[in-house]
């Protein structure tokens, strides 16, 4: 994304069983700050249970016109939807296989919107190490992406729109249209990309 500028927020901690967690009053305060920077998307590679606190502060991200792109979540096929991607203001991301079959754990159903590449993704590791990682968390940031590509080329846009654009070049998987696996299909910035 030529030009844009990446605002990084870490509300997580160490569990008692070393895995990383986030309290929600962690999570909302962080959401605060960032929608206090105006940015254009906020990627959420992160899901779990629903919260009032949370749904309001994805309630006053969209007022401030800020979209939000989020997690459909591991919990299984048959699990229910996981916030924030279940709330309809949110971008639902799932994730594929290099073959394009959905990710196993990937939680399914009506909220979801697009899919992107998810499973066996290389990504950074401590010790500079680069490691292989499945998930929709993975998936997330390439419709973050894309979707920072289509604001950065039409800024007055509004969600409504930007998620027509982005269904409308996405490459559709499954049902015809959308569908509860595949949302609008899988996500195609390659059209977005223009040159400086």
């Amino acid at each position: 994304v030529p030009y844009a500028k990446l605002i990084t927020v870490d509300p997580y901690h160490r569990g008692d069983n070393h895995d990383d967690r986030v309290s929600i009053y962690d999570l909302v305060r962080a959401l605060d700050l960032l929608v206090l920077r105006r940015p254009d998307v906020i990627n959420l590679s992160l899901a779990g249970p629903e919260s009032p606190l949370l749904k309001d502060a994805i309630d006053a991200a969209t007022i401030a016109n800020v979209t939000v792109v989020a997690a459909a979540g591991n919990d299984g096929p048959k699990a229910k939807p996981v916030f924030p991607a279940a709330y309809d203001a949110v971008i639902a991301v799932t994730a594929l296989d290099k073959n394009y079959a959905v990710y196993r754990r990937a939680v399914r159903g009506a909220h979801i919107d697009f899919s992107a590449p998810g499973v066996d993704v290389m990504t950074a590791a401590p010790g500079q190490q680069i490691r292989k990682r499945s998930g929709t968390s993975y998936a997330t940031p390439f419709v973050t992406a894309a979707a920072a590509l289509e604001i950065a080329n039409s800024p007055a846009m509004g969600q409504a729109e930007l998620i027509e654009r982005l269904s409308a070049n996405a490459r559709d998987l499954g049902q015809s249209g959308r569908d509860r696996v595949f949302g609008w299909g899988l996500i195609q910035a390659t059209g977005l990309c223009m040159p400086p």
